[in-house]
């Protein structure tokens, strides 16, 4: 499988260092869709923090990926639902530092979540 950046400097604003504006993926047999999740614990208990959220979320979203047989190296998409805009930027740190600095396209949107201590969740779509 083949991940191909697709960033034009012709008629779009220009992506950031951590975003690019699409992800082409040739030669792909699988792909995994990955429902929103949570920075929960195995009891379903929310970090206290956004930053243990994040923790949290990015230690699930690796069990599901290896449950495919897949890793991080394999997220292709990501979107996130943040409780407030002040979260943006450490979601951010949180997925470049997950992904070991590779750029993937994302999409953030503010949302009041279903459960008030919920503070982020992440939807991810991963490529094999």
């Amino acid at each position: 499988m083949e991940m191909v950046a697709h960033n034009p400097t012709d008629g779009v604003y220009p992506a950031t260092s951590d975003y690019v504006h699409a992800m082409e993926v040739r030669g792909a047999q699988r792909t995994l869709y990955i429902s929103g999740t949570m920075g929960l614990d195995r009891s379903g208990k929310p970090g206290e923090t956004l930053s243990e959220q994040l923790v949290l979320i990015w230690d699930n979203i690796r069990a599901i990926l290896a449950s495919a047989g897949m890793t991080v190296d394999n997220v292709v998409r990501q979107t996130s639902y943040l409780r407030d805009v002040s979260y943006a930027e450490e979601n951010a740190a949180a997925r470049v530092a997950a992904l070991g600095g590779r750029s993937i396209p994302t999409t953030a949107v503010v949302v009041q979540t279903l459960e008030r201590n919920w503070l982020i969740e992440l939807e991810i779509i991963a490529a094999a």
